[in-house]
């Protein structure tokens, strides 16, 4: 994509990262309902209109600035409210619903592997519009692998450190547990310091490039 121009590559991203974040928020809230609490449905999120989860920050002015300055895409939408009280098993149902958002993104990421399979084999008949459905296809691969495997990091709130909690014994799991005020602040210096790049990069591209072979997308 290092070929067009900065308005084609927004056009490119723009819809991967909304599917992306939206599907992710929507996928927490439907789990949650099946468990028992319908706290997102109530408050109107439990649907797919982007509109409903954008965060300005995270979900327009960060992924903007790293197409611009950076080769990260980094990004979030507004959190579905879930309230644990409501669920039958609190530590086995918020692991549940934690482990839904990533999840959600792996198939995805599946999904638009398929919509860039299907602008191959349209290039011949219809030429450069179906570029559209190879770029569009390649960056919804990259940015739900970036969510799925930045999610799974387990630094409180992510989403991986819902799953851990749940796994960890009580007694482990309250001091784990009270570090998530301190979460944010520590995932943001790792960003910035190159170090998250640095540690997740490599799996990051192991996970891309299985998933573009997968569909042809190389060569």
């Amino acid at each position: 994509m290092n070929n067009l121009s900065l308005a084609q590559q927004i056009m490119i991203w723009v819809l991967p990262i909304l599917f992306a974040v939206t599907v992710h928020e929507t996928a927490h809230g439907w789990v949650a309902s099946l468990l028992g609490d319908n706290t997102a449905k109530r408050l109107g999120r439990l649907t797919l209109n982007p509109l409903k989860h954008i965060d300005p920050l995270g979900t327009v002015i960060l992924p903007l600035l790293c197409i611009l300055f950076g080769n990260f895409i980094f990004g979030w939408a507004k959190p579905v409210p879930i309230n644990p009280n409501n669920f039958k098993n609190f530590r086995r149902d918020s692991a549940l619903v934690a482990a839904a958002g990533p999840l959600s993104n792996l198939v995805m990421a599946f999904m638009w592997g398929g919509i860039a399979k299907i602008g191959l084999i349209l290039l011949p008949s219809i030429g450069p519009n179906a570029h559209f459905l190879v770029y569009a296809g390649s960056a919804g691969i990259a940015i739900n692998t970036v969510l799925m495997i930045l999610n799974l990091v387990p630094i409180p709130p992510l989403d991986g450190s819902r799953v851990v909690s749940g796994l960890l014994p009580p007694r482990l799991a309250r001091p784990y547990d009270a570090i998530e005020p301190y979460g944010f602040f520590i995932l943001i210096i790792l960003l910035f310091s190159g170090v998250l790049a640095a540690l997740l990069g490599p799996l990051l591209v192991v996970v891309e490039k299985s998933l573009f072979a997968l569909f042809g997308l190389y060569g």
